[in-house]
């Protein structure tokens, strides 16, 4: 069986490699050239660890090719994988032109019987709209199928996530097509749901809005246990020992960013309003989302009176570790709101960058994290890098000019920083 996956970017790369691994030949069709050659000279264009060197072995092993020739590719291809961007429009909803301009390709040059499965994640009946587009363009009526079949990927995970899923969602109402789906991940041992492709469309949806509410229930509470003078932590502890909650999403921190959870609650909030009803709990999630950022630069504006003048050391810039991906990144509003209130901005990130656009006076990039701190008013922690733990923090005391130390993370232990003399406070923690 031959795979084709169209779109090399975070969720198409790691699709083809993944498929490379088990076994399949696999080639990866994008119209950026650029993006081609890095990957077809064993360049990882972004950071996930253990795909660089899957993206080497597979390269040399011939499982995996990159090609721009769009004819060549679908013409040799059994299963074609969508996975282009959905970005959001302005009103939230999804994007779905780069989807479509993807079925049309594939009907016009479609030579034969064609399984073509959305990968990418999309609004509740895609699956019948690349329908649509595929007939509108198929010349010779060549024989099709359209399945939805989501990623649940987390960035950081994804190699983990890919080879030993939870569970593989199959949405379609084809026998012929699920027989081939089937067959693709027989390696996988993992439960495999059959459903219609309107459910798995949901199910990615749900699932994403599902985890981010989670967040930020645990931030809003986080508020709440900071009053109370309770640990946040050890109160997400115990709920998370039981197992109809589980433990995982439930750390308060300063919000949610990345690329799925912000554009996944937007797109099914449309989509509830294009269907006559608003999500409230979701609308909410948001609003706690939005404003936990806040709720950290308060705790330090009540310790340093204001930011002008002042300088603040911002470890992390990624929504999360193991990832150079800041779309959504809470610290990027953060430091936004530390330089409009005059404050000198002192930032580090080990792989994370500044797009070039975000420039400023008043903002430096440090290469080493030693080189933030010094006549620092106040640290700020945005990013649970493990190296962060590891710092000499007792060492990086005397060199602060304040030693303030505010932990959006939780990742620190309180006892430890005050006992090196600093003024710590976390979410729902100090």
């Amino acid at each position: 069986m031959n795979i084709l996956v169209i779109g090399t970017g975070y969720v198409g790369t790691t699709t083809a490699l993944v498929f490379a691994e088990m076994g399949w030949k696999v080639t990866g069709l994008d119209t950026d050239q650029q993006k081609l050659n890095q990957l077809q000279n064993g360049i990882l264009y972004f950071h996930e660890p253990g795909l660089k060197e899957l993206l080497i072995k597979h390269n040399s092993s011939g499982q995996l090719q990159f090609t721009s020739n769009k004819k060549e590719a679908i013409q040799k291809s059994d299963v074609i994988f969508i996975c282009v961007g959905t970005p959001s429009r302005p009103d939230g909803s999804a994007d779905l032109s780069y989807v479509k301009q993807v079925a049309e390709d594939v009907a016009y040059h479609m030579n034969g019987y064609k399984l073509v499965v959305n990968k990418s994640t999309v609004p509740v009946g895609t699956q019948e709209k690349v329908t649509e587009w595929i007939s509108e363009s198929n010349r010779h009526a060549h024989p099709y199928d359209v399945a939805s079949n989501p990623e649940f990927l987390r960035e950081g995970k994804a190699l983990e996530d890919s080879l030993h899923p939870d569970r593989i969602i199959i949405g379609t109402k084809s026998d012929r097509a699920a027989k081939l789906l089937q067959q693709l991940y027989s390696s996988m041992t993992c439960e495999i749901i059959e459903t219609t492709p309107r459910t798995a469309e949901l199910i990615k949806y749900a699932s994403n809005a599902f985890l981010a509410t989670k967040i930020s229930y645990m931030n809003e509470l986080s508020r709440l246990s900071d009053r109370l003078d309770v640990d946040i932590r050890e109160v997400a502890k115990g709920m998370g020992l039981d197992l109809r909650i589980g433990s995982r999403f439930l750390q308060a921190g300063i919000g949610y960013g990345g690329s799925c959870f912000p554009k996944d609650v937007s797109a099914l909030q449309q989509t509830a309003e294009e269907n006559g009803m608003k999500l409230q709990i979701l609308e909410q999630v948001v609003n706690v989302n939005k404003s936990q950022y806040l709720y950290m630069l308060d705790k330090a504006k009540k310790k340093l009176g204001d930011f002008a003048g002042k300088k603040a050391a911002v470890l992390g810039l990624a929504f999360k570790p193991d990832t150079d991906d800041i779309r959504e990144a809470p610290s990027l509003r953060l430091i936004q709101d530390l330089l409009g209130q005059q404050a000198t901005v002192h930032l580090y990130d080990p792989i994370a960058k500044l797009p070039a656009s975000f420039t400023h006076d008043h903002l430096t990039v440090a290469s080493m994290a030693e080189d933030v701190f010094k006549e620092a008013d106040a640290v700020f922690i945005c990013t649970e890098w493990t190296m962060f733990q590891e710092l000499d923090w007792k060492s990086i005391h005397p060199q602060m000019k304040q030693p303030n130390l505010f932990d959006g993370r939780n990742m620190l232990d309180a006892k430890t920083m005050k006992s090196f003399g600093y003024y710590y406070e976390g979410i729902g923690y100090k």
